[in-house]
């Protein structure tokens, strides 16, 4: 399987998934740190990928995506952005909506 094939696996196979510097737990930039907390706070499980111990995807993602910066956020394998359209999104309340959305769809299907 190509990197760019990984890649789009991991984005269908994730309904909510952040590419991101780090991990939630331990993020290694700003960016990637206020992503990952207005995730949290909207309250759903989300899945991540740390770009700066997996090279490939660092430098194949962009490609894939069309968006040349980290963090990443894709929900229901479409590239919603990064840090500053994800702030913009939750300061409006709109990302919570998206995300919760996104989980009732998911638990429909169930």
């Amino acid at each position: 399987m190509s990197i760019e094939d990984t890649i789009k696996d991991q984005i269908k196979n994730n309904p909510i998934l952040i590419y991101m510097k780090g991990n939630p737990n331990q993020p290694q930039c700003g960016f990637s740190a206020r992503a990952t907390q207005m995730l949290m706070s909207c309250g759903q499980k989300f899945a991540f990928v740390d770009i700066l111990s997996n090279p490939e995807i660092r430098a194949n993602l962009p490609k894939v995506s069309e968006w040349p910066t980290f963090p990443q956020l894709f929900v229901d394998g479409e590239l919603v952005g990064g840090c500053d359209i994800m702030t913009e999104m939750f300061e409006a309340g709109e990302l919570k909506q998206l995300l919760d959305d996104s989980a009732a769809k998911r638990a429909a299907q169930a």
